[in-house]
């Protein structure tokens, strides 16, 4: 039946039960209904549907009004006392408007009269279709929510409370775990399980996030049971909203992490009373995705099995001078006299680095996980606060992608900077207050007629001394607080200005840190409106990050920027993240070779050959180069056989204002 197709996808898996008394008009609609659903259930009346639909429940329920025994009112509101929400259609012969007040009274779902018309009939079909569809998908949520709620029940320590804090739920991890009956805790507030160690600012934080801010709050707490010992649980409580986004309740999910804790004051003590200490530290890369991937039991798990299998290795090689403690965030450590080595303190070093190679990647059963072993380590053992340089060293490996380092004087070293950068940011604020973030422009030169096409627009920082400063003094400062876009801003506005000032083109650089951020794309948009008569002028030169995520937002604003007549470069192409699958999405004109790949391009071959394969791919897709770091004459007549459109470097004059 073609009429009904649109339809028969969604019914063909639907129950339906059909109430009518009359034979002829009940085999006539049955046939019908047995071309849209699956299956048809038909009563000949009211008792006989209601006794079929206790044994069998449907869908979706069509019954006339009028049949002897129970009629199609009465069969309807006892079949909403078993299920309030199942559809019901009513078909009738009588248009008496005390019927239709009935139906609207028990909330009957549709009201259709006799004879049936076939296209009202599927209209409305469709309409109680959607209903239906609507309620499985809230059976299939609820379902969900209730396993979830078991799986989290059954992993985690978890409470709610009210908005005013005072506890509504409790599961039986938490009365276990605090000694509590549920009783004993529901209507109080979670001041029944806080140990007087812990300071009033934590709770005052926790409750600005939750309450004020209202984001999640991660973090470490301390209580107290009801016999008095104490435990730790990594905690994560968040709010939950209503659909106003008013706040309608808080839970939390806890993680019980004593026995760590207690590993942690144990080690702490241990260390507190060497005198000469050596402190070998490790730590599984990567950790927190395990966290992420398995449950609190699990980590746990794969933290022991690990500990015992780096201790055992360890004390195979005889480099085993201590105990292995198992401390937080998978970190490991190891603490003894420095006496314990002999003097022989570079030999203990050699062997450091041969267990490390000895067990990385080393796989570790783990119940049905075969666990593949990733380690950092770090040793310090000269120099004050060692534990502190130790630490710092682990933070350096994962930065700098290395598995060894000695972190001797790492904590002095660290405050060190911290004043350096504090001072810099002190300058920055300063200059940005006083208007000394300045722009200066360094030429870019035609490789075929020497004559300058544009100038590029390059950030200077004017300090208290009047001494110009350059990026790498203060941007990777800046970029670590809110200085850094109003620097980009200004940098934006003055290169934007110029254009007016003087009759060149400008290119300015972006990162594309700068172009996730919504505050620069705004600046931009404000920027391309006034200056709508110049955009021809400009070029950004983009430079990649590593940490990109909005790349649908960027490529979109790249397209939108091309859209105005500005152009597009890729700054210090061939190093970096830049690849050539990024630049089928941002389209480029422009090219500009990595400095690393030009500077000694005249003596390094293998450079020649880069350049050349990138020359060659830029003239295939008709996109323009630009050689940076063009600092003699030698370089320049290089560049320019190699077929590269444009020049910049000192060669051709040294940034400075105009």
């Amino acid at each position: 039946m073609q009429q009904f197709g649109d339809i028969l996808e969604e019914t063909a898996n639907l129950t339906i039960l059909y109430a009518e008394d009359d034979p002829f008009t009940r085999e006539l609609f049955e046939e019908l209904l047995h071309e849209l659903f699956g299956t048809v259930i038909v009563a000949a009346d009211g008792t006989d549907a209601l006794e079929k639909y206790r044994e069998h429940p449907a869908d979706l329920v069509i019954t006339d009004i009028t049949m002897p025994g129970t009629d199609g009112f009465a069969l309807a509101e006892a079949i909403r006392q078993i299920d309030e929400q199942v559809p019901v259609l009513m078909l009738s012969a009588y248009k008496d408007t005390d019927y239709f007040m009935k139906a609207i009274d028990i909330g009957i779902d549709a009201y259709l009269l006799k004879p049936l018309d076939i296209e009202r009939f599927l209209a409305t079909l469709r309409r109680l279709i959607s209903k239906i569809r609507l309620i499985r998908e809230a059976d299939e949520n609820i379902t969900l929510l209730q396993q979830y709620q078991l799986v989290v029940d059954a992993s985690s320590i978890v409470s709610k409370t009210d908005v005013n804090g005072f506890i509504t739920y409790v599961n039986d991890a938490f009365c276990d775990i605090s000694g509590y009956t549920r009783e004993e805790l529901i209507g109080r507030n979670h001041n029944i399980v806080r140990h007087p160690d812990e300071s009033e600012e934590l709770f005052e934080e926790m409750w600005h996030r939750i309450k004020n801010e209202k984001k999640p709050w991660h973090g470490i707490i301390k209580n107290l049971k009801k016999d008095g010992s104490t435990y730790h649980v990594k905690a994560t409580i968040t709010p939950i909203f209503d659909r106003d986004g008013a706040i309608r309740e808080y839970i939390a999910l806890r993680d019980d992490i004593s026995e760590i804790m207690n590993q942690q004051r144990a080690f702490d003590q241990l260390f507190s009373l060497l005198k000469e200490p050596v402190i070998v530290y490790m730590k599984l890369e990567d950790f927190s995705t395990i966290e992420d991937f398995y449950d609190a039991d699990m980590v746990y798990q794969i933290q022991e099995k690990v500990r015992i299998f780096l201790e055992h290795e360890m004390m195979a090689r005889g480099i085993a001078y201590g105990k292995l403690y198992k401390l937080r965030y998978g970190e490991f450590a190891m603490a003894f006299e420095t006496a314990l080595l002999g003097g022989n303190i570079n030999g203990f070093i050699c062997d450091l680095k041969l267990f490390l190679e000895a067990v990385r990647d080393r796989v570790v059963p783990v119940n049905d996980l075969q666990f593949q072993i990733s380690l950092v380590m770090s040793v310090a053992w000269k120099n004050s606060n060692i534990l502190e340089s130790a630490r710092i060293g682990i933070k350096k490996l994962c930065e700098m992608n290395r598995d060894f380092i000695i972190s001797n004087n790492f904590s002095h070293l660290e405050k060190v900077n911290a004043q350096k950068n504090l001072q810099t940011i002190a300058t920055v604020k300063k200059a940005i207050h006083e208007g000394k973030i300045i722009t200066h422009y360094q030429p870019i030169v035609d490789n075929a007629t020497g004559k300058i096409v544009r100038y590029e627009s390059l950030v200077r920082l004017v300090d208290e001394h009047d001494t110009v400063r350059y990026p790498a003094e203060f941007l990777d400062v800046a970029k670590k607080g809110k200085y850094y876009y109003q620097i980009t801003q200004i940098v934006l506005e003055n290169s934007f200005r110029i254009l007016t000032e003087r009759d060149i083109e400008v290119s300015i650089n972006l990162s594309l840190r700068d172009l996730q951020s919504g505050s620069i794309r705004k600046t931009i948009h404000a920027l391309l409106n006034t200056y709508a008569d110049h955009t021809h002028k400009i070029t950004f030169e983009l430079l990649e990050d590593a940490d990109l995520k909005n790349f649908n937002t960027i490529t979109s604003f790249i397209t939108l920027l091309k859209s105005k007549g500005i152009k597009i470069a890729i700054d210090d192409f061939g190093s970096g993240y830049s690849n050539y699958e990024r630049l089928l999405s941002y389209r480029p004109d422009i090219l500009k070779i990595d400095g690393s790949l030009i500077k000694n391009i005249d003596e390094n071959r293998y450079s020649r050959s880069i350049v050349r394969t990138i020359v060659a791919f830029a003239k295939d897709q008709n996109i323009q180069t630009t050689a940076e770091f063009v600092e003699n004459e030698a370089i320049f007549d290089l560049v320019r056989d190699l077929g590269i459109d444009y020049s910049q470097g000192y060669y051709f004059g040294k940034s400075e204002p105009l």
